[in-house]
């Protein structure tokens, strides 16, 4: 969304496309899991009074509505793009089916998977490491907007240090909230490894797949 209060801005879809692009235009296979958050929190409704699972089905098409806006502008930049949703809307985007996905991702297209994992109670990062692991990804990527792990949010605490390399039961224990644990959990118990960086930082996504020290890496512990 930008600096707008909601919503999508063209100029930001655009620029996260356009490093999307160069990372597929080095062939790697890439898929993306989109929050809805700019348009829709099902927890902020839930805690209003609406009932959690109707407010997290409204928060899932959210998501769809922001992958078939950087499906379009993926394919400006010239990227083939499939969306696949884990809610069946077929008139808009395919349905989620893994091996179909894979041969997506095999024959050097992009894939966006949307509505989260179709199910109320779970977030978008579980989503997305649900996805990873299924499609045997070699690496669960989280785009925020710092630059890794800190040891304190670095906007309040001065003193907060940034974290190089964790492991998710560090990163468990000390309650750092890289990702929620539902998703730390499936990483570390599938052992696939999770960088954290900041989407923000020109290069920074081309950076991390090249194996540059970029972000945070949490992995399993020796």
């Amino acid at each position: 969304m930008g600096d707008q209060g909601f919503g999508i801005d063209p100029t930001v879809v655009k620029r996260i496309c356009s490093e999307i692009a160069e990372v597929v235009r080095e062939g790697v296979e890439v898929g993306l899991v989109i929050g809805g958050g700019n348009i829709f929190r099902g927890v902020s409704l839930s805690a209003g009074g609406m009932e959690r699972a109707k407010a997290d089905q409204i928060g899932m098409l959210a998501t769809v509505i922001n992958a078939l806006s950087v499906q379009d502008a993926l394919e400006h930049e010239g990227v083939d793009v499939r969306v696949m949703s884990a809610l069946s809307m077929q008139s808009v985007c395919e349905d989620f089916v893994r091996r179909r996905a894979i041969r997506h991702l095999e024959k050097g297209r992009a894939v966006i998977f949307a509505a989260g994992t179709g199910n109320p109670f779970f977030t978008t990062d579980s989503a997305a490491t649900l996805r990873g692991i299924e499609i045997n990804a070699d690496l669960v990527i989280k785009a925020t907007k710092v630059d890794g792990v800190y040891s304190a949010d670095p906007v309040k605490d001065p003193t907060a240090v940034r974290y190089e390399r964790l492991t998710f039961d560090e990163t468990l224990d000390r309650r750092l909230g890289v990702m929620d644990q539902t998703a730390i959990v499936l990483c570390r118990d599938h052992d696939m490894p999770l960088r954290v960086f900041n989407m923000n930082k020109p290069g920074a996504l081309l950076r991390v797949l090249r194996g540059e020290d970029e972000g945070t890496l949490v992995e399993r512990g020796e």
